[in-house]
């Protein structure tokens, strides 16, 4: 069963986060395409089960994920859940063979993607989310992807977070202020850059992709301490690390959207051996996870199927026994001053 957590946002709202929440990047067609009608399933079988928080991206399909959700959104618009998009990228009408993420997004319309992390880029994707999204409010903007690996260098990196603070930054504190807001934050696969935004501004909540998982715990040495001071809420996007920790060590696995390397393929294997020790299953163990820790107000997996989006909800209800994780502490496959579930 899903629990609730209530977060209360620096301007005092308060958003009832579910412990599972719903990301809609498989929903924009990642790594191949599904139908409306599919896509609608998913969506209805999230809410079946409890889920109340949704997570979106102009990115995600370049607009598809945000369209999709539209019908969904306005039949629940009476009833209470926690919506999130990004700002940082605009989507430019372009021609057919010169549309932006090919390789990940697939049967997208002809746009491609122009980072626009500016006072008015914020606003005008504020604007844009708002109507293919066909809603009168968003909870949370999360400025999405201002990391050196996304924009291929530090330098260019630098310059965008420049922008941003001088002039993105002040547009999401106006939206909260004047309450069209709950909350705003950061969406990144990069504990590093989180830990910056949160030093240097006044942020809610960051929603962190992959980087505190069963596999991955370095953002406990000073961000997550951070966060826990400062009340900053973290939402665990990617607890899978993008496949490998729902598939298992198998041929093709997938870290990081890309093939795992020989490294994480065996330390995953290393895992699965304490999983099947305690007759654990890999899913529910990297689930439950991360949520232990304070700081973090939901856990966020992919779901592109009505099945998918059923059997992470039943991972909630499995109990795990604390030699479990002890197992895996000893091992040095978790870290030793991580939280655990009880």
């Amino acid at each position: 069963m899903l629990q609730t957590r209530i977060f209360t946002t620096r301007s005092g709202k308060q958003l009832p986060f579910t412990s599972m929440g719903f990301g809609t990047a498989p929903l924009g067609n990642l790594f191949a395409p599904i139908s409306d009608g599919a896509a609608r399933a998913t969506l209805d079988a999230a809410w079946e089960i409890g889920c109340r928080n949704f997570d979106t991206a102009p990115f995600y399909g370049l607009g598809i994920a945000e369209t999709r959700l539209n019908p969904f959104l306005r039949q629940h618009r009476d009833e209470p859940l926690v919506l999130s998009t990004k700002i940082g990228r605009l989507l430019r009408p372009c021609a057919r063979d010169q549309r932006s993420a090919q390789d990940h997004y697939f049967d997208t319309p002809a746009r491609e993607v122009v980072f626009d992390y500016s006072y008015d880029g914020v606003m005008r994707s504020f604007d844009f989310s708002m109507e293919r999204l066909g809603v009168d409010k968003i909870d949370i903007l999360f400025c999405h992807d201002i990391d050196a690996e996304t924009h291929g260098s530090v330098e260019a990196s630098e310059q965008h977070f420049k922008i941003f603070m001088e002039g993105g930054y002040k547009a999401l504190e106006r939206l909260r202020a004047e309450g069209r807001i709950a909350a705003f934050g950061a969406g990144l696969n990069v504990w590093q850059m989180c830990e910056r935004l949160a030093r240097t501004g006044d942020f809610d909540l960051f929603l962190l992709a992959g980087r505190y998982t069963l596999l991955e715990q370095d953002a406990l040495e000073t961000f997550l301490p951070l966060c826990e001071q400062r009340g900053i809420g973290i939402l665990c996007g990617g607890p899978y690390n993008s496949g490998i920790l729902a598939t298992g060590a198998r041929a093709g696995a997938v870290y990081n959207y890309e093939p795992a390397p020989q490294d994480v393929l065996e330390r995953v294997g290393r895992i699965e051996a304490i999983c099947a020790a305690h007759q654990v299953s890999l899913p529910c163990a990297a689930l439950q996870f991360p949520l232990a820790h304070p700081a973090i107000v939901s856990v966020i997996p992919g779901g592109k199927t009505p099945d998918e989006v059923r059997r992470n909800a039943a991972q909630f209800d499995t109990a795990i026994q604390p030699a479990f994780w002890a197992d895996l502490k000893t091992a040095g496959l978790i870290a030793a001053h991580a939280p655990v579930p009880a």
